[in-house]
C-alpha cells in the first residue's frame, strides 16, 4: 500500500481524476461556480484558494500590473516606497515560523519563496479578533455593560506554535517536581477534594491567592522570588503586543501557568489590582468555558453558575479590561479534560518585587505595522482576495457556514467540547449563553 501512495498512479487513479476533469471542462462559469461554493471544510477551501491563487499569480507575472504596487510610509525616516502586492497565504494550519515569533528559524526565506515580513503579514491577516461581547446589569442602580473590555483573538499561534509550548510547559513540570525550579516558582498541592489541586508554575512574581501562615495578605510578595520568563514565554508576549493583541504601555512581566486535570477549576475572582488592565489568558488541549457576571454562584465544587459563559477555544487568547476586568468576576468551572492555562500580567510599579530586574528585551517590543486595507478587523477578518471569482466561492462558503452557525441552539453552542488536538474545529466565537449548574457539570 505504501509503494502505491508514494509512486506512480494505478490506471483506476489516472482514469477517474481524467474522469473529473473532463466533466469539470463541459461545465459553463456559472456552473462551475454552483459546484465549487457548495461548502467545503475549512483545509479544501484553503487547498482550493490556494491552487486558483497560483493560476492567478502564474497569470499575472506574465505582464506588470503597475496600479497594484502602493506606497507605504517608512516608520523611520518617512519617505515613500513601493511596496508590491504581497503573495497568497499558503493552505491553512500551514507551519509559518518567524524569526520575532515561536521557534524562528533566524533566516529571512523559506522553501516557499516567502521573506519573514511576507510570512508575518500573512499570518497577522489571519487572526480573528472578537470586541463587541455586551451583557447588561445593573451595578449600584446603573445600568451597565459588565463585559466592556473583553476580546477574543484567535489564530495567533498555530498548531506547531501550541504544540512547542505544550511541550515547554509539561518539561517546565518536570523541573518543578525534581525540585529544579524555585521553590515558590512552583505548587503541585495534594488534591484533597474535587476542584482543588491544580499545578501552578509562577514567572516573574511571588502572587499569593489568600492570607498565608506567616499573615501576608493576598498579593505580590515583594520579598520572594521566583523564576524569571521562560525565553519562550517572552517570545509569546513578543508575538501578542507586536499583533496588537496586547498594548504596548502593558507588556506583561509575569505570568502564572495553570495545568488542569479533569474536573480542576478556578472559583469565581477577580485579579489583584496588584497587577495592571489589561492581561490576558492563553488556552491549549481542551476548550473550555469561563463564566462571567458581578455575581457568579458556587452550586457544588468545581460548579459554579452565572449570566454569562464564554467559550475559549484552544490556543485563543482572552484579552480582560475595564468592566471586564474589574467589574464582572470570572471561574472557570469543572474543566472535561487536561487543560494548560498561562495567565500573562504587568506588575504595578509600586509593587514590583525587590530584587526584580525588568528585562530589556521586552522593552524594545515595537507593534506591526500594516496598510489599513490588511489590519484584521472584526469577526471573521480574511486575508485580502483580488479575485472577484474567488472572492465568490469564499463569500457563498462564508454564508452557508454563518447559516449553519445561526441555525445552531443557544444550548447546543455552549455546550463545552473536548478539543484532543490542538487546533480548534468549532467555530471561532460561538454565541454567547447563559451559564448554569447544567451547562457547567461535566
Amino acid at each position: 500500500m505504501a509503494g502505491d501512495i508514494s509512486g506512480k498512479l494505478t490506471d483506476s487513479d489516472s482514469a477517474g481524476r481524467t474522469g473529473t476533469i473532463g466533466l469539470l471542462k463541459t461545465l459553463n462559469r456559472d456552473e462551475l461556480l454552483e459546484v465549487l461554493s457548495q461548502g467545503f471544510c475549512q483545509h479544501c477551501e484553503a487547498l482550493l484558494e490556494e491552487r486558483i491563487h497560483q493560476l492567478l499569480n502564474k497569470r499575472g507575472s506574465e505582464s506588470t500590473v503597475t496600479s497594484d504596487i502602493t506606497l507605504i510610509s517608512n516608520p523611520v525616516t518617512g519617505k515613500q516606497l513601493a511596496r508590491t502586492p504581497l503573495p497568497p497565504p499558503p493552505a491553512a494550519n500551514s507551519d509559518i515560523l518567524l524569526n520575532d515569533g515561536l521557534g524562528g528559524s533566524g533566516s529571512t526565506s523559506s522553501d516557499n519563496g516567502l521573506s519573514e515580513e511576507q510570512k508575518e503579514h500573512i499570518r497577522f491577516s489571519q487572526v480573528v479578533r472578537k470586541k463587541d461581547f455586551v451583557h447588561m446589569e445593573k451595578i449600584n442602580g446603573k445600568s451597565m455593560n459588565v463585559l466592556k473590555g473583553l476580546e477574543l483573538h484567535t489564530k495567533v499561534f498555530n498548531a506547531e506554535e501550541q504544540k512547542k509550548i505544550i511541550e515547554c510547559v509539561y518539561n517546565l513540570q518536570r523541573m518543578g517536581q525534581k525540585g529544579q525550579l524555585r521553590e515558590r516558582t512552583y505548587s503541585e498541592p495534594r488534591k484533597w477534594m474535587r476542584g482543588k489541586g491544580r499545578v501552578t508554575i509562577q514567572f516573574g512574581c511571588c502572587y499569593n491567592y489568600a492570607v498565608d501562615k506567616i499573615g501576608n495578605p493576598p498579593g505580590i510578595l515583594r520579598g520572594e522570588e521566583v523564576d524569571p520568563l521562560p525565553p519562550l514565554f517572552k517570545q509569546m508576549i513578543k508575538r501578542m503586543v507586536r499583533w496588537h493583541v496586547l498594548p504596548t504601555m502593558c507588556v506583561p512581566n509575569s505570568c502564572i501557568v495553570n495545568i488542569y486535570n479533569e474536573g480542576d477549576c478556578i472559583p469565581p475572582h477577580i485579579d489583584h489590582h496588584d497587577f495592571l488592565r489589561p492581561f490576558c489568558t492563553v488556552s491549549f488541549l481542551t476548550q473550555c468555558n469561563i463564566l462571567f457576571g458581578s455575581s457568579l454562584k458556587i452550586v457544588s465544587p468545581g460548579e459554579f453558575s452565572g449570566p454569562v459563559s464564554i467559550p475559549l477555544p484552544v490556543g485563543s487568547v482572552l484579552i480582560l479590561n475595564g468592566n471586564g476586568a474589574d467589574i464582572a468576576k470570572h471561574c472557570v468551572p469543572a474543566v472535561p479534560g487536561k487543560r494548560i492555562s498561562i495567565t500573562f500580567r504587568r506588575m504595578d510599579e509600586s509593587k514590583l518585587p525587590y530584587n526584580f530586574l525588568p528585562d530589556p528585551e521586552l522593552s524594545r517590543i515595537k507593534p506591526f505595522i500594516v496598510s489599513p486595507s490588511s489590519a484584521p478587523q472584526g469577526h471573521h477578518q480574511k486575508p485580502v482576495i483580488n479575485s472577484s471569482f474567488v472572492k465568490a466561492i469564499v463569500q457563498q462558503n462564508q454564508h452557508r457556514n454563518d447559516q449553519a452557525i445561526k441555525d445552531k441552539s443557544d444550548q447546543e453552542a455552549t455546550k463545552t467540547t473536548k478539543n484532543d488536538s490542538f487546533l480548534c474545529g468549532n467555530d471561532d466565537f460561538p454565541p454567547l449563553g447563559k451559564a448554569s449548574k447544567g451547562a457547567s457539570r461535566r
